[in-house]
């Protein structure tokens, strides 16, 4: 029983009934779902996710009004519903509270992106923690009559302008052609290690990185990235495999070949969507060309390399 799965049917057995006895004639300006921490969130909860925070609970948005009217109320009732479902009971440790439950759709976005809204500018949609836009954009809402909190989620969910993604994207080029392309090997022929492990680690996580944003999705938490990247249609299940290659093997010369592949792959897929046609191999020679195709003046013409 994968936890969004349970979630949602716990609501529509336990939840649902419940606001449309105690509350109907709130019922159409509640939204319910589940979204935020957490794998099951993502669909990517295993056995080993069982052991805490995970189990029958759903969440409700409500707006500030209505919140004032019935939030506390609300909150009671829901604390009042089955602690059980399907032989599952919510397991909660000591930082997994406010998951679940009663909350001002305000509440929750200001919680993962700090506003109340979509983005308005572009340098307001740079600097969001990327893993927070996927957190208020994950999961699934499983009723929202009056529209108000999907509203904000759809539009978030229209992912970044387009010049912003050019920004990372032409970033990402440079950080993970300078980590793994350039400075893996040269920290194994100095015998630094650690550096060596850093840059290999530092690759991967920015290839990762760059591949969601070729897909137009925003990257998850690092426990969760390698995994959910192999979802991703384009480039997913390559880079998937080839992360693993690259970690499960020790030989440093073959580790270099994995990473070249990894970034002739990813070059590969720039020149399909026509962010670059340079005939390169090396992601960093790609940087500059993605970022001059960006419109905006401003963010034209900032460091290739802070995205």
């Amino acid at each position: 029983m994968k936890g969004l799965k349970l979630s949602e049917e716990y609501y529509k057995s336990c939840g649902a009934p419940m606001i449309r006895e105690k509350f109907p004639e709130f019922e159409h300006m509640i939204a319910t779902g589940l979204v935020g921490d957490g794998s099951e969130c993502y669909g990517l909860d295993d056995k080993i996710s069982k052991d805490h925070d995970w189990g029958p609970g759903f969440c409700i948005w409500l707006n500030d009004e209505n919140f004032r009217a019935i939030g506390s109320d609300l909150q009671r009732e829901y604390d009042n519903l089955p602690d059980s479902f399907h032989g599952f009971k919510r397991l909660m440790s000591k930082w997994g509270g406010g998951r679940v439950g009663v909350f001002t759709i305000d509440e929750f976005y200001v919680k993962f992106i700090g506003i109340v809204q979509a983005p308005g500018s572009l340098d307001d949609w740079l600097y969001l923690p990327e893993n927070n836009l996927a957190k208020c954009t994950n999961g699934k809402v499983f009723s929202d009559p009056s529209g108000e909190f999907s509203r904000i989620r759809e539009k978030l969910l229209e992912f970044y302008p387009e010049d912003v993604r050019l920004v990372k994207v032409a970033a990402r080029c440079m950080t993970a052609a300078q980590a793994g392309q350039y400075n893996y090997i040269r920290s194994i022929k100095r015998k630094e290690y650690f550096a060596a492990l850093y840059s290999e680690t530092k690759f991967c996580a920015d290839i990762i990185s760059l591949v969601f944003l070729l897909n137009r999705s925003y990257t998850p938490y690092y426990k969760w990235c390698h995994r959910a990247v192999r979802k991703l249609p384009v480039l997913g299940e390559f880079i998937y495999q080839k992360i693993n290659e690259l970690v499960q093997n020790h030989d440093p010369a073959l580790k270099n070949r994995i990473i070249e592949e990894i970034g002739a792959g990813v070059v590969k897929e720039l020149q399909n969507q026509d962010l670059s046609h340079s005939g390169s191999n090396f992601l960093l020679d790609h940087g500059p060309v993605i970022h001059d195709k960006i419109s905006d003046d401003n963010l034209r013409q900032r460091d290739v390399w802070a995205g």
